[in-house]
């Protein structure tokens, strides 16, 4: 019961038959949706909604039926006090090249109500948490990828919102300038105590910040919960075969085991405490050596492939999927 309450009470976003039309186009379809404060990704493939959500949830949208609270306030009727409470990192580029960096991030501040002398101090510590300190001054027009998108976040980042919304906020950036963001946003968590929703294609960044899942798929929830959680779902065996490759798999899938193959290497859908005995057997008919064998430690890839697999996509890899955002 003790549980059950502190989900509750530490809920940032929930909806209940969260529904938005557009004339016969259903693009959210009866959402209950349940957001803990912390790291959630927000995944799915092109048109799966997410953007529908998003402006929904701001309230910049009116939703056709259901109902939702963000931080506690009503998406119907709270919009500007959800707004005023949130930090948005768009995708897009939405700075003005004309202006210093200091400024654009001071008026960023200044939009949501912010004192404008407030706004600049504010704007100064924002630029410095997210490494832009020593080029507060320069022009946002002569900045790389990486420092636009720093940029974006400080602007975000201005008034300390309890949520930060970031779309897209690793992509496009070189190894060393993705590395900086995404520890910026684990410390926003983890240290700043903050809650992040974070929208991205790339599957091993959502892993890297992100705690929990929200995966919707043609405006209906697919799967949420933790990642670690729903990734012990579909536990797999990963073995490393020499010899008779064709002939085990062949065997192993007459048994009724899931097998999936790359060359020598299968991933055999874990069934129990006989699976092991059970590979073992079926090597042995096929004359096939196990050179190595052990669970297989799953990726947030994995888990994304297996249940858009479930739902009658075939895809080799998420970015098949998830590739233009």
């Amino acid at each position: 019961m003790l549980r059950v309450y502190l989900m509750v009470r530490e809920l940032i976003i929930q909806s209940t038959g969260l529904t938005k039309a557009y004339g016969s186009h259903i693009a959210l379809d009866s959402l209950d949706i349940k957001i803990e404060h912390g790291s959630t990704g927000l995944l799915g493939p092109n048109g799966a909604g997410k953007s529908t959500f998003l402006k929904t949830i701001l309230g910049l949208i009116q939703l056709t039926s259901g109902e939702g609270e963000v931080l506690g306030f009503d998406i119907r009727t709270q919009g500007p006090q959800i707004r005023q409470k949130i930090g948005y990192m768009p995708e897009y580029d939405a700075l003005n090249p004309g202006m210093e960096a200091i400024h654009q991030v001071r008026y960023s501040g200044e939009l949501i109500g912010m004192n404008p002398n407030v706004a600049l101090q504010r704007a100064h510590q924002a630029l410095e948490y997210v490494g832009l300190g020593e080029q507060r001054y320069r022009q946002v027009s002569t900045f790389s990828t990486g420092m636009k998108q720093a940029t974006k976040l400080a602007c975000a980042l201005i008034h300390d919102p309890a949520l930060i919304i970031a779309d897209e906020p690793s992509n496009g950036l070189d190894a060393q300038s993705r590395e900086f963001m995404l520890n910026t946003l684990e410390t926003t968590v983890n240290h700043g105590q903050r809650s992040v929703l974070m929208a991205s294609h790339l599957m091993d960044d959502v892993e890297r910040v992100c705690e929990n899942i929200v995966l919707l798929h043609k405006g209906k929830l697919a799967a949420q919960g933790k990642i670690e959680d729903l990734k012990a779902i579909d536990k797999e065996v990963e073995i490393h075969v020499w010899g008779s490759a064709g002939k085990l798999e062949e065997i192993m899938r007459d048994n009724g085991m899931k097998v999936r193959r790359e060359g020598r290497i299968m991933r055999v859908g874990h069934k129990g405490d006989t699976t092991y005995n059970e590979i073992l057997e079926a090597a042995l008919k096929a004359g096939s050596q196990i050179r190595r064998m052990h669970d297989h430690e799953a990726t947030l890839e994995d888990l994304f492939l297996v249940i858009m697999e479930r739902l009658g996509h075939e895809a080799k890899g998420s970015e098949d999927l998830l590739g233009d955002l």
